[in-house]
């Protein structure tokens, strides 16, 4: 996924979309977003945060094989724990000491941070 700055040429002003899948088309539900944070004149170093932000809810809904509309209250919980990751750790693999090695073990796998 990419956030990807947009020129509004009707306006001057200019805003922020995220593109997805093979093809990098702008992400429907995020774009309508984004389109109505615009809309009611919200800056656009406000929308391009937003963005960033959305982009990484997105890619942790795709990881985890979730739809945006049948999100559940753990299914919250644990985004915040992922947010909480090093990037890395966001991919699906993070190290955990067991007794004196590392091993990577699948954070996506177990739903879990060591």
């Amino acid at each position: 996924m990419l956030v990807q700055r947009v020129a509004l040429s009707t306006v001057r002003v200019d805003s922020w979309t995220v593109l997805g899948g093979d093809d990098d088309v702008p992400v429907e539900p995020i774009e309508r977003y984004l389109a109505y944070l615009t809309d009611v004149d919200r800056s656009p170093n406000t929308v391009r945060a937003y963005a960033y932000d959305v982009k990484d809810y997105w890619t942790f809904l795709a990881h985890r094989g979730l739809d945006c509309r049948e999100v559940r209250l753990e299914d919250l919980g644990e985004y915040v724990v992922w947010l909480q990751l090093p990037p890395s750790g966001r991919e699906g693999e993070v190290a955990v000491r067991t007794g004196n090695a590392l091993r990577p073990v699948s954070y996506l796998d177990t739903g879990r941070v060591p």
